[in-house]
């Protein structure tokens, strides 16, 4: 066996081989695969990262395809819980680097929250920038506050990739922050900066989700952190039912300052 071949790419070869997939006319038609075929094509597999159906379904950027998947041009959404679908297109969306000059901008805080300085996660560089106000600095909007955080899973809606339309139900999401103000509904994603993409069904399934709960407008925010600078992404969709409708909008990179 090849030890250069990830567990990834000999689990998703197994789904392949198992069901003719290398066959199958992604072009016209995408295909839809349960949880239950893929155990059945890689139970035989000792390690989980070869047969564990939320590893192999985990493909966060284009870079953590298998190597199948990338050279078909494909990827994957779930569709409900324990239902997937493999499609061909863009499924990812770039997360360009920021050109513009960092900004200082002055925290609204009047102590020092000492709290802040213990640990280095994600979550808690986002509740920094909104403790400082940062936030709501960017998005030009003070009324802003935090209302969602958390794992959550979707209504029924439908979406359009391509000429195909999915039906999308029950389907886990997570939303690292969410603030709502008077006119609009703030959601935000929180990754390593070391990524340059990521895909779009982590910013458009909450999306989609909590437009069928409110009226306000939904606005996406990829947030980020390395050393003391703080970068955002504002990304939008300009048609809501379109999953590749994504558009970068606005982005900027701050250092909070006392």
């Amino acid at each position: 066996m090849n030890k250069n071949i990830s567990s990834r790419d000999r689990g998703w070869q197994a789904v392949f081989d198992r069901y003719n997939l290398d066959n199958h006319d992604f072009c016209n038609q995408p295909y839809f695969i349960k949880a239950e075929q893929i155990k059945a094509a890689t139970k035989h597999f000792e390690t989980t990262g070869e047969r564990e159906v939320r590893i192999l379904c985990k493909q966060d950027t284009r870079e953590s395809r298998p190597e199948v998947f990338k050279k078909l041009g494909l990827f994957i959404l779930p569709v409900k819980n324990g239902e997937y679908v493999i499609l061909k297109g863009e499924g990812y969306v770039d997360i360009p680097i920021i050109e513009t000059p960092r900004q200082n901008y002055r925290t609204l805080l009047d102590f020092q929250l000492e709290t802040s300085l213990i640990g280095d996660s994600e979550m808690q560089h986002l509740d920094f920038a909104y403790a400082s106000s940062l936030i709501r600095h960017f998005m030009k909007d003070n009324s802003l506050v935090l209302t969602i955080r958390g794992r959550k899973y979707t209504p029924e809606f439908t979406l359009k990739i391509n000429d195909h339309v999915l039906k999308i139900k029950g389907v886990q999401t997570e939303v690292d922050a969410g603030y709502e103000g008077k006119n609009q509904i703030v959601l935000i994603k929180a990754k390593n900066l070391s990524i340059d993409n990521v895909i779009i069904r982590q910013l458009y399934y909450p999306s989609r989700q909590w437009q069928l709960h409110t009226k306000k407008k939904i606005v996406t925010l990829f947030f980020a952190k390395k050393s003391n600078i703080y970068y955002l992404w504002k990304f939008e969709f300009e048609n809501p039912d379109n999953y590749n409708s994504i558009k970068l909008v606005d982005s900027a990179r701050f250092e909070i300052i006392s």
